[in-house]
């Protein structure tokens, strides 16, 4: 089965050792904060702000815009260029929230274009929050 459908969306994204994250959030709520901590643990960017996603047969590939390709907002700083990998296999879906989040949250996921994805809430500017995408990678997404 070949490319199924895409869409472009509101979304940073960083893969760790191959798995893409999509980092979610109402404008600016952190995303590219979190995508800048999360860049300097060792993840390398793929898109800031909006992405591109694609099904092809059962995985999501995620990618930037060709304008932005390589693009990171950096608040306070302006937009700085950084290395990008392209059609990354998207494993993750990490929304950002202000509200407080479960201690133990029960395997919550949400589908896209059609394929399961693990989902996560973090409060995007705890000390923590970047190790936290870490974990819940290696934990839920297989």
């Amino acid at each position: 089965m070949r490319t199924l459908s895409s869409e472009t969306i509101h979304a940073s994204c960083i893969a760790i050792d191959g798995r893409a994250v999509l980092i979610e959030g109402r404008s600016g709520s952190g995303k590219s904060d979190l995508a800048l901590r999360l860049i300097d643990r060792g993840a390398s960017l793929v898109g800031d702000d909006q992405v591109i996603i694609r099904r092809d047969g059962a995985h999501i590939l995620a990618t930037a815009p060709e304008t932005i390709a390589g693009k990171l907002e950096v608040r306070g700083v302006g937009i700085v260029t950084l290395p990008a990998q392209n059609d990354v296999s998207v494993r993750l879906i990490v929304s950002l929230v202000e509200a407080e989040i479960e201690r133990m949250p029960i395997g919550t996921t949400r589908l896209l274009l059609g394929v399961e994805m693990p989902l996560v809430s973090l409060r995007p500017f705890e000390a923590s929050a970047a190790a936290k995408v870490a974990a819940a990678l290696n934990h839920l997404a297989h």
